[in-house]
C-alpha cells in the first residue's frame, strides 16, 4: 500500500520561509509527476507547483519567483521551498504524485497546514 507523508508546515510571519517535504513509501515502480496543491478555507484546491521526472517545472503565477519545487527520485521525495511568504499563502498544502504501482494513478498526502500571520 502506497502512502504519502508530508512534513514541514507551521506558523510563520509574513516574509518568512518554510520548506515542505513529502515522501512516498510502498511498492512503487516509477513516479512520473510530483506536485503540491493547496486549499484555503472555503476555496477549491489549486495547483501550486509540479515537477516532472526530468526536472521540468510548472508554477502557479501567484508563487513564481518565491517558491521552488524539487525532487529526489532515489528517495521518492518532493520538496517545496517557500520564501517571501504572504498571508494569502495560508492554506493546507497537499502533495500529489502520479505513479506506477499496480496501475498508473494519482496519490495524495494527508495535508500539512501552513499559516502566515504576524
Amino acid at each position: 500500500q502506497v502512502q504519502l507523508v508530508e512534513s514541514g508546515g507551521g506558523l510563520v510571519q509574513p516574509g518568512g520561509s518554510l520548506r515542505l517535504s513529502c515522501i512516498a513509501s510502498g511498492t512503487i515502480f516509477r513516479i512520473f509527476v510530483m506536485g503540491w496543491y493547496r486549499q484555503a478555507p472555503g476555496k477549491q484546491r489549486d495547483l501550486v507547483a509540479l515537477v516532472n521526472r526530468d526536472g521540468t517545472t510548472t508554477y502557479a503565477d501567484s508563487v513564481k519567483g518565491r517558491f521552488t519545487i524539487s525532487r529526489d527520485n532515489a528517495k521518492n521525495t518532493v520538496y517545496l521551498q517557500m520564501n517571501s511568504l504572504k498571508p494569502e499563502d495560508t492554506a493546507v498544502y497537499y502533495c500529489n504524485m502520479k505513479m506506477l504501482t499496480d496501475t498508473i494513478r494519482d496519490y495524495w498526502g494527508q495535508g500539512t497546514q501552513v499559516t502566515v500571520s504576524s
